[in-house]
């Protein structure tokens, strides 16, 4: 593409927000699809409250272990909490899927014809240290997050062609294509680093030195592998602007982590952590009768949320030649008792899964529609039948604990598979036994695979259960060293890039990408980029709804369940605006109460 005349941006940089210059938009704000709803001059989002109290410390809890700063790489396991050191050019608003304001960026430059963006980078905007924030910065933080980051940047920025500073306050973002709609948005989402910082340190190693950011935190007291806090920077430069007024409002966020689920909560319940999303049906009924709670000083809480749930499940790695037959991956799936699952150990508190898409309007339901099937017949020879002659439906046992008839279909498809039970054990025609093991991250998971590892025994294979912490589970699931893994393929409302890292050929081929699966088709990518290139929301709940169906068909993940509440229990001494939002809540809207944690440290005290 030709470059536009440097004069060019200079005299766009004079025009005010809204305005348009020749073949170009600026504006305050991105959609990937539609409009954005808060005008220019909005005060807070409208899910704050901006005169929010500010100070106070909260102290959560995490399970693992942590030996570096840099959460960008796939090498090393970084502090989760490090990313809110970071600010980005743009910040979602959790009341609007698919659009973002202005943060970082006090405009945004979107060409008519899509081929390019340009963020100008506001003058208040500092790091930690003091040092602007520019647009040489941003260049590098892109170019390092390209070649050295995790494998989903390179997805996500597959379509870049290339980036320039045209100025200390103007990075422009030319494209391969203007077919990826969600480009501008993913681009203006993307941390920005401070390149001075990162002067003379290798970024494809893990940092053990504090980094700075121009967030609201800086990394303040750590232990390394144990206890990370960050502080909150009176200083930072976004107090008072509309992307960050009412948010960020705790001084100190201290994270500890823990080795053990059963340790975490009772340090929860001790006092020692605060704030707790609760995700365990069980626990959330049996686990919360302890004194805090009855005194009042403990509160359990329900929030409905309108979010989609995606898809969580007992993921078959295809790399493992176990699961290379699609009967075998049917089979797996028939034996999952979820009825009884639900009914004996979730109290009947959970939905089955039956797309990756749940809970929205992407999922697929009944038989393709006329629109589906025009993106699908192209591929009718490579896909199975059902896809366009079944609904896709999961199998529904009597709760029973008994799921002979799911047993017997399992079975039967095992045998055209070329298995067949010899002495209780399945077998192929070389004698083979069919083995694999389940990897866990969490022991607390081991309630739901063992049941499913005894439903397998009665086929005769030979499940087995290994449970390792969060860090070795990570290096495992980087390297794809696994057979099988419960694992969760998240969903938002406009889905987008994000389905290339965990669906594309050549993500399957990333070490570290999230293509659990190892799905590498034709198909599949083809619909992947039917997501990524729709023009606007019909086009786009056609495409994901028939990517829905050839991997539902497909028959990759054994389904698991899904939920549209949040569970949360938290110790009484935190405020929260009472404002309904899309999520449910937003915990960085939240604050300590000064009352509330000076009466319940004074009950404490006391004993009630």
């Amino acid at each position: 593409m030709r470059r536009r005349p440097f004069l060019f941006s200079g005299l766009a940089s004079l025009l005010p927000v809204g305005a348009r210059a020749a073949g170009s938009v600026r504006s305050h704000a991105l959609a990937s699809i539609g409009t954005p709803v808060l005008p220019a001059d909005f005060a807070a989002f409208p899910y704050v409250d901006p005169a929010a109290p500010k100070g106070g410390e909260v102290r959560l809890a995490a399970l693992g272990s942590f030996d570096s700063f840099h959460p960008f790489i796939v090498r090393g396991t970084a502090a989760g909490s490090v990313a809110q050191i970071y600010d980005t050019l743009l910040r979602e608003n959790a009341n609007e899927p698919g659009v973002a304001y202005g943060h970082l960026a006090g405009a945004i430059e979107l060409a008519d014809d899509r081929m390019w963006v340009a963020f100008e980078i506001r003058p208040q905007a500092t790091f930690a240290d003091g040092a602007l924030v520019t647009a040489a910065d941003v260049v590098w933080t892109f170019e390092s997050l390209r070649a050295q980051g995790r494998p989903f940047y390179r997805a996500y920025y597959a379509d870049v062609d290339r980036v320039e500073d045209e100025s200390a306050s103007r990075v422009v973002f030319h494209f391969k294509t203007n077919g990826n709609r969600e480009l501008p948005l993913i681009l203006g989402e993307m941390p920005v680093l401070p390149k001075h910082w990162w002067q003379g340190r290798d970024f494809s190693k893990p940092v053990t030195e504090k980094p700075i950011g121009s967030g609201p935190y800086a990394i303040g007291d750590v232990t390394m592998g144990r206890t990370i806090t960050l502080t909150r920077r009176a200083d930072w430069w976004a107090l008072d602007m509309p992307t960050g007024r009412g948010l960020s409002n705790f001084g100190r966020l201290t994270t500890e982590y823990f080795r053990d689920a059963t340790v975490a909560m009772e340090a929860f319940k001790a006092g020692q952590v605060d704030f707790r999303a609760e995700n365990i049906a069980k626990s959330w009924v049996t686990a919360y009768h302890f004194p805090a709670v009855q005194k009042g000083w403990v509160i359990k809480k329900e929030i409905r949320h309108q979010q989609p749930t995606g898809m969580q499940g007992f993921a078959m790695n295809l790399r493992r030649p176990v699961f290379a037959d699609a009967r075998v991956r049917q089979a797996l799936c028939l034996a999952f008792d979820f009825e009884w699952m639900n009914k004996t150990l979730f109290y009947g508190a959970y939905t089955r899964t039956q797309s990756y898409f749940s809970n929205s309007d992407l999922a697929s339901s009944g038989l393709p529609d006329a629109a589906e099937l025009a993106l699908l017949e192209p591929w009718r020879a490579q896909l199975p039948a059902e896809v366009f002659t079944k609904e896709f439906s999961l199998p529904v046992s009597d709760g029973s604990g008994n799921n002979r008839e799911q047993l017997r279909a399992a079975l039967a498809l095992l045998g055209a598979a070329g298995w067949s039970v010899k002495d209780r054990r399945l077998v192929n025609k070389a004698g083979q036994p069919m083995e694999f093991s389940i990897l866990l991250p969490d022991s607390s998971y081991e309630r739901v695979a063992l049941p499913y590892v005894q439903s397998l025994d009665k086929l005769g294979v030979k499940a087995s259960v290994r449970t390792v912490d969060p860090s070795q589970y990570q290096h495992l699931t980087d390297a794809f060293d696994y057979d099988m893994t419960m694992t969760v393929f998240g969903q938002g409302d406009v889905p987008g890039n994000e389905q290339r890292d965990y669906w594309s050929s050549e993500a399957a081929k990333s070490e570290g990408s999230q293509n659990i699966v190892g799905v590498s088709s034709p198909v599949v990518d083809g619909l992947i980029e039917k997501i990524v290139t729709a023009e606007d929301r019909p086009q786009l709940i056609t495409a994901c709804r028939a990517l829905d169906r050839v991997l539902l068909w497909g028959w990759y993940v054994v389904p698991n369940w899904h939920l549209s509440i949040h569970r949360l229990a938290f110790w009484n001494k935190f405020g929260w605006p009472d404002r309904p939002t899309r999520t449910g809540y937003v915990f960085d809207a939240w604050w300590v109460d000064a009352a509330k944690d000076a009466a319940l440290a004074a009950a404490r005290a006391s004993g009630g």
